[in-house]
Parts: C-alpha cells; structure tokens; sequence
C-alpha cells in the first residue's frame, strides 16, 4: 500500500471524528484531522444531512484510495445503537456516492493495532498518534484522533494484506465464493 490517501471516520450523532493521512514510500503521514460538530442540530435527518454533505466534502477535498469507518460497538443502550448505525451508514453511503472502497473495523481492532492494547484509552491512542504521525497537539475531542486511528488502523492492515489489487464488487464476491452464493 504505497502512494495513497486514506480517509478515517469515527462516526457520531453528535460529533464525527475525521483523519487524513497519506501513505509516501509505504510511511504513513498526517495530512490533517478534524471534527464535524452537529450539536448545533436537534433534528436527526438534519445531522444526518450534515454528516453526508461534510464527508462527501472531505472525500472531494482530499480524494481518498480508501475510506476506514470504525464500526459501531454493541452497548447496552439500543437507541444509541440505532442512531450511531445511521451516523455510520450516511458516511458509508458518502463514499459509496463516491465510489471509494469503505473498510470497517471494529473499536477493539483500531485500538489493538495502533496501542497494542484493546482496552487502550482514547489519551493512550492520542498519544501514540502524536508520537507516530508526528503532530505538535492533541486536539480537545479526541474524536479527531479517533478518526485518525481508523486511517491508520486500515493503512497497518494493508501492510499485512497483500498489495495486488482487489474489487469489492458483488460480481467479484460471487466469483469467489461459488458455494455461498443461493
């Protein structure tokens, strides 16, 4: 995985986290990391309207390879569930629009690989960002980390995953797995 940009996504309803980093001569660098803040919103549809247009944003601005979403955790509370899978699927659905390769990866996964630790705190993987991207500040809402360990939680699984080219089409798929298909 050489030569690409990787966009990173920790969804929310309330605040989305962002990380952008590229990948030159197979070294990741962080080309920038940010929130989207919908507290300003009491309506659903509206903040889900607002997290498609900012990611379709982010995606034409930065006109990433892949795009890595951290998947929602199963908590106790099932609304909450709900509404961060409906956070999830409109910025899936943005880069879906946009035809970009959307990898998800569970919060333990992005922990494990940037800190070694899955029970990792949102400081621990802040400061194992900084110290690996080489950034000058921790932003307030790790959020914005967060989002930039999801990049590079996806650019750590390339390494390991081969560099050929793959599809991610259902044609594909189907080709693949003969015996799985009805």
């Amino acid at each position: 995985m050489s030569d690409r940009v990787i966009l990173g996504i920790d969804p929310g309803t309330i605040i989305m986290g962002y990380g952008v980093i590229k990948v030159v001569n197979k070294q990741p660098e962080m080309v920038t990391m940010g929130i989207i803040d919908m507290s300003k919103f009491t309506d659903p549809y509206l903040k889900l309207s607002h997290i498609y247009k900012r990611t379709i944003g982010l995606i034409d601005a930065y006109m990433p390879d892949d795009l890595a979403i951290e998947a929602p955790f199963f908590g106790k509370n099932v609304q909450s569930m709900l509404k961060l899978g409906r956070a999830q699927g409109v910025a899936i659905a943005a880069g879906i629009a946009r035809e970009i390769p959307i990898f998800e990866y569970a919060p333990l996964k992005i922990k494990m690989s940037i800190t070694g630790s899955g029970s990792a705190s949102k400081e621990q993987v802040a400061r194992i960002l900084q110290h690996t991207l080489k950034f000058k500040d921790i932003p307030k809402k790790l959020d914005a980390t967060d989002g930039l360990a999801a990049a590079l939680c996806h650019f750590y699984q390339g390494k390991v995953i081969s560099s050929k080219k793959t599809s991610n089409s259902w044609s594909d798929f189907i080709n693949k797995n003969p015996n799985r298909v009805i």
